[in-house]
């Protein structure tokens, strides 16, 4: 099948682990022999504006077009402001390059169009499942359901265009409270697959060592410029437990490719998730898969899968710090986590299968 893929996430030639989950996807439906174009669109921005958030690095210089997997990708520029400001303009932008697209894909003509995160993309990708009278795929993963739903002028917005798609994607059971009252098609949940590869899946391993007086390696799995990751209250929490004895060290990932997140997540003690807003949270799959345990605060799915040794009581850092300890006593060989089936790649293949072949 024919399938062009939407999203403003995507990595650049400047920071290639941005969007690494709508790459991922990619090389799933590639790997199933569908035909896949890319489409990256993204705000016209100064360099200096690119501080605004970690995500928005490489941004500014983004080239027309970058070849990414050996395959083209095309980044059209819209005009935006910052912090949603003026939405109509963002969305009346981002709609006109409608036929820069078209142009782009010459006589290629998609089946299906699927976009990631609907906001503001969306505006484009129903523009061009109707300029082609083909049916348009939409998958939510955080800000969309957390924030967008309830910003004044965004909200409206992506109401609506939840309601013109025919298929709704979620990417986890979780976020169906925030579709109450939200007009549309019934919604999906097809999570994000754990992308780990073979040289890095490792079994749960144990902490040995002089209990509180040793050295904790803890990651922090996230750029700590990001707010809604919370790095304060995992520097909180790293604080609590050096008055306990321990002597902290916390590793932060800004940026990095995924082998050296990866490896980094060998090498720790423990990963530990303190976010305010979560789909997923992917790391915490990536970090067990790569057999390092978690804790982490009561964030998307975790408690579904994750030992409730592994989750924090409340949003504190006594609370997290317990957590921690409660990881470091556990005997992981006697007591292993098992990544869930759904999330992982043969059932989302699957799931992705039958969505394209019913749509």
């Amino acid at each position: 099948m024919r399938v062009l893929v939407l999203s403003g996430m995507h990595p650049l030639p400047t920071n290639i682990a941005r969007g690494t989950f709508v790459a991922d996807h990619v090389r799933l439906l590639r790997d199933a022999d569908h035909d896949v174009r890319v489409v990256n669109p993204l705000p016209r921005m100064l360099q200096y504006q690119e501080t605004r958030r970690s995500t928005l690095a490489g941004v500014a210089k983004a080239p027309a077009k970058h070849a990414f997997d050996g395959a083209e990708v095309l980044v059209p520029k819209y005009w935006g402001l910052s912090n949603q400001a003026s939405a109509w303009l963002t969305a009346s932008s981002i709609r006109r390059r409608a036929s820069l697209v078209q142009r782009w894909l010459g006589d290629w003509e998609p089946e299906v169009v699927v976009v990631h995160a609907l906001w503001p993309v969306g505006n484009l990708a129903l523009a061009l499942s109707e300029a082609w009278k083909i049916p348009c795929i939409g998958v939510v993963h955080g800000w969309d359901l957390d924030v967008g739903l309830a910003h004044r002028d965004v909200g409206p917005r992506l109401r609506r265009m939840m309601a013109a798609l025919d298929r709704l994607v979620l990417v986890s059971e979780e976020q169906r409270q925030h579709l109450v009252g939200v007009d549309g098609p019934d919604a999906k949940v097809i999570p994000c697959h754990v992308p780990v590869e073979d040289d890095w899946l490792q079994p749960m391993t144990s902490w040995r060592g002089r209990w509180r007086r040793d050295r904790l390696d803890v990651l922090f799995p996230a750029d700590p410029r990001r707010p809604e990751k919370e790095h304060y209250l995992a520097l909180e929490t790293g604080r609590e437990l050096e008055t306990r004895g321990w002597v902290v060290g916390m590793t932060t990932l800004r940026q990095q490719p995924r082998p050296i997140v990866w490896d980094r997540m060998m090498v720790a003690s423990l990963t530990l998730i303190t976010s305010s807003r979560e789909a997923g949270p992917l790391v915490a799959k990536e970090s067990i898969a790569c057999g390092t345990p978690v804790a982490s605060v009561n964030i998307g799915d975790v408690a579904r899968w994750l030992p409730a040794a592994c989750i924090a009581e409340d949003r504190t850092p006594i609370a997290l710090a317990d957590a921690c300890e409660r990881v470091l006593e556990v005997d992981w060989k006697q007591q292993p986590v098992r990544l869930p089936a759904w999330c992982q790649r043969p059932s989302v293949e699957r799931a992705w299968d039958q969505m394209l072949r019913t749509i």
